[in-house]
C-alpha cells in the first residue's frame, strides 16, 4: 500500500504543479495585456500539458502494473495512447 500511495501522491502533486503553472500563466497574460504576449504563453502552455498528462498516465500505468494482470496493463497503456492519437 505505500507504494500505491506514493504514486497517488505524486500523480496529485503533478496535477498541483499543472494547476499552479497555468494560474500563473493567466495572471501573466492578464499582466501583459497583449495578444501577442498571451499567445506566446499560450503556446508554451500547449507543450506543458501533454508532459504533464504524459508522466501522471505514466505513473497511473506504474501503479496498475503491479496489481493488474499483464494483458489488462497492456488493455490500459493502449486506451492512453488511443487518448494521445485522438488529440493529434
Amino acid at each position: 500500500m505505500q507504494t500505491e500511495l506514493r504514486i497517488v501522491v505524486s500523480m496529485a502533486l503533478l496535477r498541483l504543479l499543472a494547476g499552479s503553472i497555468e494560474i500563473t500563466a493567466a495572471l501573466l497574460m492578464l499582466k501583459f495585456g497583449r495578444v501577442h504576449t498571451a499567445m506566446k504563453i499560450n503556446g508554451i502552455l500547449g507543450l506543458i500539458g501533454p508532459i504533464i498528462l504524459t508522466l501522471v498516465s505514466a505513473l497511473g500505468l506504474l501503479g496498475l502494473a503491479q496489481q493488474l494482470p499483464p494483458t489488462r496493463v497492456v488493455l490500459a497503456a493502449a486506451g492512453v495512447a488511443l487518448i494521445f492519437l485522438s488529440t493529434r
